[in-house]
């Protein structure tokens, strides 16, 4: 009973750190485990992985293909992680008690196979992160590159390949696309395949409206600009408001059980071997 207490107690304390770690450590994370995730793919083709979900591929280009990474090689890379959680989970199931011993058996490969998963979605979610944030003051450029006379193709490739981050790198690669005649609309659909935010469907909606009903495209433009300025600031407001009642909500449900389930566990040791009189306080 004591041990199974100890162990709720480290679970609870360690989900309650890592929720709490701040987001801005993302990306070297995410470069940690870019790296050992392809370590993972590379030792997974052997064994053949089988169909891969519907929607990998959509997550997979959400999080902006890191480091080239396709479907075939993130079904290895989960399959491999599975396979490896499960080796290293038998000692630490041989070790636990009852039947917490065939939980952790089974839960680990589990956990292994979704791993992946979950990094790509934190992947996606620091690279949304991005886009929003540099979304207004590139749409000013773009608009300054229209009012000087350029296409909007032009305007795209010129602005993103002056500026840096995902959203740039998308506009560059629209302006390169249509350069080698793919038709403008079909590249702004692919750019927001890549980019599934609101944020941009609205862009990408505005920008076909102009050209259909001849709008001018600096006022679209404009405009876009003052609505992702109008949205980033609310979408600051409400996680700054999210912030305390989350923080909060850590301590009270994982931080202090896990304190209550360690006197628990002390308490339960101390009963059981009959030496009540030395409980400790």
């Amino acid at each position: 009973m004591s041990t199974l207490l100890a162990f709720a107690a480290g679970a609870f304390g360690a989900a309650g750190l890592v929720m709490l770690v701040p987001e801005r450590r993302a990306p070297r994370a995410g470069e940690r485990g870019l790296r050992l995730l392809l370590v993972l793919a590379s030792a997974g083709r052997r064994i053949r992985p089988a169909g891969a979900p519907r929607d990998l591929r959509g997550r997979i280009e959400a999080a902006g293909r890191p480091a080239g990474l396709g479907v075939r090689e993130a079904m290895a890379a989960k399959v491999a992680s599975a396979v490896l959680m499960g080796a290293a989970s038998l000692p630490l199931a041989a070790l636990a008690p009852g039947r917490l011993g065939l939980l952790v058996a089974l839960s680990a490969p589990a956990a292994g196979f979704l791993a992946p998963d979950l990094w790509l979605a934190r992947v996606a979610a620091e690279r949304a992160r991005r886009v929003r944030r540099d979304l207004p003051a590139l749409l000013d450029l773009l608009r300054v590159s229209v009012e000087a006379g350029g296409s909007l193709p032009e305007a795209l490739r010129s602005v993103g390949e002056r500026s840096g981050g995902p959203l740039a790198r998308e506009w560059a690669a629209v302006g390169r696309e249509v350069a080698l005649g793919v038709p403008l609309a079909e590249a702004l659909g692919g750019m927001e395949a890549r980019l599934p935010l609101p944020e941009i469907h609205a862009l990408v909606g505005a920008l076909e409206r102009a050209r259909r009903h001849g709008a001018p495209l600096a006022e679209t433009l404009a405009a876009q600009a003052r609505a992702a300025r109008f949205t980033l600031a609310r979408r600051i407001r409400d996680d700054a408001a999210r912030a305390g009642p989350k923080i909060q909500l850590v301590v009270a449900l994982l931080l202090v059980p896990s304190v209550l389930l360690l006197v628990a566990a002390a308490l339960a040791s101390a009963l059981l071997d009959g030496s009540a009189d030395t409980l400790p306080l």
